[in-house]
């Protein structure tokens, strides 16, 4: 990494611009996009598998760069016709189909639809294997001419975004054999970039931003052109023949699932939002030196993100508790050691995220290893908590104690710095995001009047947080011997939870207000953060149905699902990033605190409404969020024009929710897994999950509704775990 620079603009207010108020070119509604992503390279993709140009978000992207900013494909001059585009089941490729328009071209005239073209392509190891394959259906023999125009702009991530840069790095561009072309360019950061393009057979001609490759085919004749792209930083990056990469690829994909639990049910529609699901968490999670991690989302946000991980760990603990292990470990590993104002960092701090381009390295954006999040910390020690109850795995936690121990300091040290008991954030430099919970942007806190909340910040949901921290991490100190904490943090919970319900609670509006300023005034704001109390346990029982009620009141769910703001504030916007709009990943959390409050009928309605809108998105994939507006006969929910997809805690969210309204509990003090008064939403008659362990003990389970019951069925079992129905 470069050394930090001034950056030659105002940062935050750009930031608020860049990460929340994209510019229209990088709208990622209005056109089929397809999406690939292995390691730390994703690729953006028009529906043909070409990649249209410099002002698009399409691309090829490693470690934060583009490393192709365009790759089309044209036969005989023309673009062919597209017949379908289609990522395979397993995400570890897209397939396109293409044939020919009509060509006329005197004795080389060529009816339309009479020669066949799929594109097979998938990322492996930092390289972009393609297979172009080409049938010719006429019934003489065929010449045909094929070209590739591209090229490689080395922008970063922020500037695809919409960021303008007093300055750039310096390019090139050459032919360095008959077949290949590298692009180069030497960044601001002194670091050198490279795309290697390679094509088998050799071109007939080959130039830095064009290759023309001839091919001649009897009828009923196939043959194949090959494509690889190499994304480089230092060494340069292996190549596999075609087929070797691809068996490899898939390989690698089957050994991340071959142990996952697994689910299925009597709805052919929800089995395909369930495989959907699955297969984009699984394209995200992202091998690291301290195990699995799933990156966050597709295409702004693929990288390591803390409290995305957190979410996704959590939400998907039940079916591969791996995956939480990997999270902590990382999280772990990256926690803050030092005080940095500039990236919002004091010791024991969990990271918030981590970039790798050219503008990281220099400073002008200050993610390179940034913290600010006031969320993640707590949620890292809620998570740990959680991982040991599921698997029992008293080694992880013993390891990474010192982690959860820095992380309980940083919580009464910086994270509450006037002493009140509660945690606040407030920006360190003028680098910062202005708003530091899951509701980052600048507009997101403020008052019943419309006003800016400003000061230190003390967030709903924050204090729920740490709440819930403070009694597991004193499970986890108990279970390791350190008794006399275990105590202090009971009481120290218990303290907050006190404080809490008279500081956050407002009656006039039937919920908890969303935050406290810097004056301790309350922003008596209707939010979906409130519904994060009960995900927490925070909340006193006799109030947890009133804060239902007014999360599941007409101004507050949309039909799809609960707004991130209720209809009527002053600020609600159903098209805005956090006010108004709906957030899968805020009501799966949602979800599993109604059900933790025994309110499985509500956990179950919006169960309900994140199904059937991911049942009405292309492929049947839930997005990073969409718009709150209200549920109309016939229509599906309105997109949020730059909304990440895949995004990882959006996909895992249904897995969150199911487990919440099925009563799943891996209880492994007790060698039970339970299911507490299960129930199943009307699109569901059936489900069958296996492969849910405990220890070494794994079962199989069928749960059938009859009405509003629910009858389960050991389909199978192995070991010695109890098996508990509890009402």
């Amino acid at each position: 990494m470069g050394s930090p620079v001034d950056p030659p603009f105002e940062v935050s207010e750009n930031l608020d611009a860049i990460r929340y108020d994209l510019e229209v070119e990088t709208s990622l509604v209005g056109w089929s996009l397809q999406k690939l992503k292995d390691g730390d390279t994703f690729a953006v993709l028009n529906s043909h598998g070409d990649i249209a140009g410099h002002n698009t978000v399409e691309g090829l992207f490693h470690r934060d760069t583009r490393f192709l900013s365009q790759l089309e494909l044209r036969f005989q001059g023309r673009k062919l016709l597209l017949l379908n585009s289609s990522n395979h089941d397993d995400k570890a490729a897209l397939s396109v189909d293409l044939t020919n328009p009509d060509i006329e071209d005197g004795a080389a005239a060529l009816p339309r639809e009479t020669i066949f073209f799929e594109r097979t392509k998938f990322l492996y190891k930092g390289v972009f294997y393609e297979r172009l394959s080409v049938r010719n259906f006429t019934p003489i023999d065929r010449r045909l001419t094929i070209d590739y125009t591209f090229s490689a702009d080395f922008r970063d991530l922020f500037e695809v975004r919409g960021m303008t840069r007093a300055k750039r790095g310096h390019g090139t561009s050459d032919v360095v054999t008959a077949n290949t072309v590298e692009f180069r360019y030497l960044g601001l950061d002194e670091v050198e970039r490279r795309t290697r393009i390679a094509f088998t057979p050799v071109p007939e001609r080959l130039e830095t931003d064009r290759s023309t490759l001839e091919l001649t085919l009897a009828p009923g004749e196939k043959k194949s052109i090959f494509l690889t792209v190499a994304c480089e930083e230092g060494e340069s990056t292996p190549l596999l023949e075609f087929f070797s990469a691809y068996r490899e690829s898939r390989r690698a994909r089957r050994v991340q699932t071959r142990s996952i639990a697994t689910v299925q049910s009597s709805s052919d529609l929800f089995n395909e939002v369930a495989c959907r699901a699955t297969s984009d968490v699984y394209m995200l999670v992202t091998p690291t030196d301290s195990g699995p991690y799933p990156y966050a989302g597709i295409p702004w946000f693929s990288t390591i993100f803390g409290r995305d991980g957190i979410f996704t760990a959590m939400f998907m603990l039940w079916m591969d508790p791996s995956i939480a292990r990997g999270v902590l470990r990382t999280l772990a590993a990256m926690q803050s050691r030092e005080t940095d104002p500039r990236a919002d960092a004091q010791p024991g701090k969990i990271l918030h995220e981590v970039r790798h381009g050219e503008m990281a390295n220099l400073g002008e954006v200050p993610f390179g290893r940034y913290y600010g999040s006031v969320d993640s910390t707590p949620l890292f020690v809620m998570l740990t908590g959680m991982y040991l109850d599921a698997t029992g795995d008293l080694g992880t936690i013993a390891e990474i104690w010192p982690n959860i121990d820095a992380a309980l300091r940083w919580i009464d040290e910086y994270g509450d710095r006037d002493g009140d008991g509660f945690v606040e954030y407030q920006a360190e430099s003028n680098g910062s995001l202005k708003n530091q919970g899951w509701k980052d942007s600048h507009d997101s806190i403020f008052h019943e009047d419309g006003t800016d909340a400003t000061g230190s910040i003390a967030l709903c949901e924050v204090q729920a947080y740490v709440f819930a921290a403070k009694r597991a991490a004193a499970r986890m100190a108990e279970r390791l011997g350190h008794h006399q904490r275990a105590a202090d943090l009971i009481a120290a919970a218990q303290h907050l939870r006190l404080r809490f319900e008279s500081e956050f609670w407002d009656e006039g509006l039937g919920t908890y207000v969303l935050a406290l300023d810097g004056m301790k005034r309350p922003c008596r704001v209707r939010s979906s953060n409130a519904g994060h109390a009960l995900f927490a346990g925070v909340t006193s029982p006799e109030r947890a149905a009133r804060v239902a009620a007014t999360l599941l009141s007409k101004e507050g769910y949309s039909g799809w699902g609960i707004r991130t703001l209720a209809q009527g504030e002053a600020r609600y916007n159903p098209m805005s990033y956090h006010n108004g709009s709906i957030w899968p990943h805020d009501n799966a959390a949602i979800a599993i605190g109604l059900a933790r409050y025994n309110l499985k009928q509500e956990a179950a309605r919006v169960f309900t409404g994140l199904f059937d809108a991911a049942k009405e998105q292309e492929m049947r994939r839930l997005p990073e969020l969409f718009c709150g507006f209200i549920r109309r006969p016939g229509r599906g929910p309105t997109p949020y024009p730059v909304a990440c997809s895949p995004q990882a805690w959006a996909a895992s969210a249904l897995f969150g929710v199911l487990g919440a309204c099925l009563g799943l509990e891996q209880a492994h003090t007790k060698n039970e897994i339970r299911f507490r008064d299960p129930i199943m939403p009307a699109f569901l008659d059936e489900i069958v999950l296996r492969n849910i362990k405990l220890g070494s003990s794994y079962a199989d389970f069928r749960m059938h509704r009859y009405g509003t019951d629910v009858a389960t069925n050991v389909l199978g079992r192995n070991g010695n775990a109890k098996i508990l129905i509890v009402k």
